[in-house]
């Protein structure tokens, strides 16, 4: 049964509240996989729209074709990489992006993936931003994964918890989202990257789009599951 309640502005204990027992439920969850910031950053290119299995197959699939640096996708034909990258979905859109994010490593960093990687992040994610196909969560998700630099990742997953946990934010806009983890945490790389990893890995296996409210250990201070006061 779902409850009517009103929104309110969480705190910096409540944020920690939660992150406590999502940690002592799933424990570190060594986020996001990949070997390289190369890796990293074209992963989060290609996981936009798909479910991560599909990811670790066009990787795989980029690797067996020697396409495995910026260089070599700078190079690669459209439609060679389209096809290459097939498994991912979207593959004619997504190997464009991949081509714009090349061309812009090449074109104003020499192709120097770690010189770009380098920039402070309130220099890096502008400069992402400005890239044809990345958005502000791919551009967070390079920031956070790829660079190791705090800023906390907003996904449809942070968004359903948020909501039912009833917390209040500014707008409904990806920035009003992310003020509620900037303005409330330290802006720790490491404590981002868990806590994201957290919400990923709770809003896929319990808090789905049909909860299973019964297992959650968020239960007792989330105003949107069911009161077990009430049967």
């Amino acid at each position: 049964m779902t409850h009517p309640f009103q929104k309110r502005s969480p705190s910096s204990d409540d944020l920690m509240a939660v992150y406590n027992r999502l940690n002592a439920a799933h424990g570190p969850l060594h986020w996001w996989p990949g070997e390289s910031a190369f890796e990293i950053s074209i992963g989060a290119i290609l996981a936009q729209n798909t479910a991560w299995r599909n990811v670790t197959a066009t990787l795989r699939n980029l690797r067996s074709a020697g396409i495995w640096s910026i260089q070599a996708i700078h190079r690669t034909p459209l439609e060679r990489l389209a096809e290459t990258i097939r498994p991912s979905g979207y593959f004619n859109t997504k190997a464009r992006k991949l081509k714009e994010f090349a061309a812009f490593i090449t074109g104003q960093f020499g192709g120097d993936l770690d010189a770009c990687l380098a920039l402070p992040g309130h220099q890096l994610r502008p400069r992402l931003l400005t890239v044809w196909g990345i958005g502000e969560e791919t551009a967070d998700d390079v920031v956070l994964y790829a660079a190791g630099q705090p800023s906390f990742v907003i996904d449809a997953y942070t968004r359903r918890i948020v909501d039912r946990l009833g917390w209040r934010t500014s707008g409904n806009r990806y920035a009003d989202y992310q003020a509620l983890f900037h303005e409330r945490l330290p802006h720790d790389a490491a404590l981002f990257n868990q806590y994201h990893a957290l919400l990923v890995r709770h809003g896929a296996r319990t808090c789905r789009p049909k909860p299973l409210c019964e297992r959650c250990p968020l239960l007792d201070i989330c105003p949107t599951g069911p009161n077990p006061a009430e049967g």
